[in-house]
């Protein structure tokens, strides 16, 4: 049955950009329309950022537990290893999935948004069809988020999985080779490593998370090698080649030579690509930036009352960027003033230890700058959590001129917990003096950028 919808906004996608955008319209008072092809959460929700963190989470306890047998820790002594049943483990992460999907649709039906399922595809900039269901609107906001990137010598099937396959997969892999050393490999490959699989990690680069430097990389390098995580950087992935005993990566290392690592699964993790192909893109008559929609700064396209937001705009591909965009662009169709300006937007990787970053790298500033640096091994609050002897440590990078801070980094256990403060300082302007003048709570790690910005100011009290 051919059905005709008319709205004031009509939002394409589901993920964190999409359906903040549709909940915040409707709760605005506009009429809204989100359609979603798959289930209401997109891939951070579904099969990337919350699934990811839940497998990370149950391998951080897997792994304490067998340390536990194989030696005391804290007085602490298990009698036996413990068993692992990955097929449980998946189960839970998938009731974590269903509960907050189905928060989403609850949020959603709350503020009154229409939700069709279904494949939109667009024959003009206003006007796509869903089935046989025909969408009209005065606003398209399209959030269709990005897919991971394939390679052409190793594309997805079989044994070649990506970031999606790998959080769902049956069985754990006796041995996993991960291609791509960036923070989705790494943040997978190690959670694997201490749930028991051998992993093999390739890099093209010279360095694992090519995108920091290598003070902030360090710890993590230092977990792969003292945990047996084989590491080979500066190498290429050439093929996968199957015979009688299986699968193999092939890859050519750094002096040339050709190697075979044995894999029960290739986890291919060199990045993510817009998902700008298969919905009439090419109808909607929007300029491009390169592979990406070019936005303006309320994230306006080229095509009047079309608004583009998340991954489909360009780095970084972040969900809560796509949330903050998704925001404001409902607000601005409703008549209020909004600007996409961001100070900074902090990023994490959720490896062993975490990383986090906000604002700029020492390397990435111009002019004269001065730099804090306080280790996690004078922290009480790390020594109390079994956390001080990782390298770990808070950075903080500010302009010598005038004191007002650059960036923020941090590497260690939980730091992820920091960023929501690193990236308040940035946002606010904060100079030195303010950090160094917050009485931060003892004991806890947020200590450390109190004392990083004591240390840049020249006078630090735990160092």
């Amino acid at each position: 049955m051919t059905e005709t919808i008319k709205s004031k906004v009509l939002v394409i996608g589901g993920g964190p950009g999409g359906y903040v955008a549709a909940i915040r319209a409707g709760q605005l008072g506009l009429d809204t329309v989100l359609v979603e092809g798959g289930k209401l959460g997109g891939t951070c929700l579904i099969r990337g950022c919350i699934p990811s963190k839940a497998i990370i989470h149950a391998a951080g306890e897997f792994e304490s537990m067998r340390h536990a047998a194989s030696k005391t820790m804290h007085g602490i002594k298990l009698a036996s290893p413990p068993k692992l049943d990955f097929a449980e483990t998946v189960k839970w992460k998938e009731g974590i999935v269903t509960r907050l999907n189905t928060g989403v649709a609850s949020l959603l039906k709350r503020a009154k948004v229409r939700v069709v399922e279904g494949w939109a595809t667009f024959t003009d900039g206003k006007t796509c069809t869903v089935g046989e269901t025909t969408i009209t609107a005065e606003h398209v906001i399209l959030a269709n988020g990005s897919l991971p990137v394939e390679l052409p010598f190793l594309p997805f099937g079989g044994p070649v999985i990506s970031s999606s396959e790998a959080l769902s997969l049956d069985t754990l892999p006796e041995r996993l080779a991960v291609v791509g050393a960036g923070y989705i490999g790494l943040e997978l490959g190690i959670a694997f490593a201490k749930l028991g699989s051998k992993v093999t990690i390739v890099e093209a680069e010279k360095q694992i998370l090519p995108l920091y430097d290598a003070d902030l990389v360090a710890p993590v390098k230092r977990w792969l090698d003292k945990n047996g995580v084989t590491l080979h950087l500066g190498a290429k992935a050439k093929s996968a080649e199957t015979g009688k005993i299986g699968t193999a990566l092939v890859i050519e290392t750094a002096d040339g030579k050709s190697l075979n690592f044995p894999a029960d699964k290739i986890l291919v993790t060199v990045g993510r690509k817009p998902n700008t192909e298969g919905w009439g893109l090419e109808n909607m008559a929007v300029d491009m930036a390169g592979r990406f929609i070019k936005i303006d700064d309320q994230c306006r396209t080229s095509m009047h009352d079309v608004w583009a937001i998340g991954d489909l705009t360009g780095e970084p591909m972040l969900a809560h960027k796509a949330s903050a965009q998704g925001e404001m662009v409902a607000e601005i169709i409703a008549g209020h003033k909004r600007q996409f300006n961001p100070a900074s937007i902090a990023a994490v990787c959720f490896t062993e230890p975490e990383i986090v970053s906000a604002g700029l790298l020492p390397s990435q500033t111009e002019g004269e700058t001065i730099i804090g640096q306080f280790p996690f091994a004078a922290s009480g609050r790390a020594l109390s959590m079994d956390a001080a002897d990782t390298g770990g440590f808070v950075r903080v990078v500010a302009r010598k001129s005038d004191h007002r801070i650059l960036g923020i980094q941090a590497v260690g256990a939980h730091v992820s917990e920091l960023s929501a403060e690193f990236a308040l300082a940035l946002e606010m302007g904060a100079q030195l003096e303010d950090i160094a003048g917050t009485i931060h709570v003892h004991p806890t790690l947020s200590e450390a950028f109190h004392e990083s910005a004591l240390k840049a100011l020249g006078h630090a009290i735990h160092i």
